[in-house]
């Protein structure tokens, strides 16, 4: 039987997997693109970026998750505040036990995106890379998700494009 180790393993998450808490947001297809786009208006919101890779009870097997990026525009105006980027790590515990979450230490913002004023401003296109300093196998107990808020100014646009997982895979 075959064994794989692949180490340059990468899974899209399309806008419409992008889960908003406030303001009007659409998920539409333009100039073959498919995007989720807030309309403009004064407010804060929170983007949750649920990363969907494979996991694996048995100790290093399974996906390794090395880094996600995530693909935004800002249109028209510049955000108030970009503050928060986390990467949080949700445990699934047997039985019944309370499910426990908390963000993960030991990321690193690529050097365009590692403060809130380069997040924030309006540019055409932002890639805003995620960086496990150690990166983690994922156990079948357990998923990860990315979680942004932004505080828009009233005339902020703001697009989300999607995002990706990078990581090793060994099945």
């Amino acid at each position: 039987m075959g064994y794989v180790h692949d180490t340059h393993m990468s899974q899209f998450i399309p806008p419409s997997e992008l889960q908003h808490s406030a303001g009007t947001w659409t998920v539409s297809e333009a100039s073959n693109l498919m995007k989720s786009a807030r309309g403009a208006g004064d407010g804060s919101f929170t983007t949750l970026v649920p990363i969907r890779i494979l996991s694996n009870g048995s100790a290093k097997k399974g996906a390794r998750l090395k880094s996600i990026d995530v693909w935004y525009a800002i249109g028209t105006g510049a955000c108030d505040d970009f503050a928060t980027v986390e990467l949080e790590k949700v445990t699934l515990p047997a039985g019944d036990t309370a499910v426990s979450g908390a963000a993960v230490s030991g990321v690193t913002l690529d050097a365009g995106h590692d403060t809130a004023a380069k997040r924030l401003a309006v540019d055409t296109d932002h890639c805003m890379t995620v960086t496990l300093d150690d990166p983690v196998w994922v156990d079948d107990g357990e998923f990860y998700f990315i979680k942004l808020v932004v505080d828009c100014a009233a005339n902020t646009v703001f697009t989300f494009f999607g995002a990706r997982a990078n990581y090793d895979l060994r099945i």
